[in-house]
């Protein structure tokens, strides 16, 4: 269990390291974040922390949401995460939390949501081969059958079919921190990340401490 942090994806770049290798990586922008509420195992039945990111005005946000940061005396921000943690006692509510608790070498999960294509067939969703390319074939970009025979005699659920593509969360593990600027709140991820430039992304501390290599 580690904090969650929330920022934006600024797109990708190219990073040299102090050995003059050239890497490819993924800026990520994340403001400080402020602990807008503490959760306790006694009052909420778990161990929490909700951090606030992204500034905003009080129009913005429902009057639950506006209650909740003015009875903290706290500024207004759009979005809250939470972040399970054994031990909260040496956070306390208005405090800011950055990414130095992010060091080059770290090892990071970053959840984002990808890029929505809209409805797709099953040539660009699936990598389907098609049907013939002949004029006459009338099935170019088809599926082809899906059914059965006589027994069960219907199309199963659950196979690839013509469909919605993207827009759906999505966690890429253990990717490694490049680079850390604490000043301009920028982080910069070894690799791509999923979801489109000013996307909102958040970022945590890898449960696996390396990244599995496919042979």
């Amino acid at each position: 269990m580690s904090l969650k942090l929330v920022g934006k994806k600024v797109g990708m770049t190219q990073f040299f390291s102090k050995n003059g290798d050239l890497k490819v990586g993924t800026a990520i922008q994340i403001e400080p974040l402020t602990v807008t509420q503490i959760k306790s195992v006694e009052k909420d039945g778990y161990s929490a922390l909700q951090l606030g990111a992204f500034k905003t005005k009080e129009k913005a946000l429902s009057k639950p949401v506006v209650g909740h940061f003015a009875k903290k005396g706290l500024e207004m921000k759009r979005k809250l995460v939470e972040s399970r943690l054994e031990k909260t006692d040496e956070y306390k509510v208005g405090q800011n939390i950055d990414i130095s608790i992010f060091q080059v070498g770290d090892f990071v999960d970053v959840i984002g949501i990808s890029k929505g294509k809209g409805f797709q067939g099953v040539m660009k969703k699936y990598g389907f081969k098609g049907g013939p390319a002949a004029h006459g074939s009338g099935s170019h970009r088809h599926a082809g059958s899906t059914g059965m025979r006589s027994t069960p005699g219907r199309c199963l659920p659950g196979g690839p079919r013509a469909s919605r593509m993207g827009g759906k969360q999505i966690t890429v593990q253990s990717l490694k921190v490049l680079h850390v600027d604490v000043e301009q709140n920028l982080i910069i991820i070894e690799g791509s990340v999923v979801g489109s430039r000013e996307g909102i992304v958040s970022v945590t501390k890898a449960k696996k401490k390396t990244r599995a290599v496919k042979k």
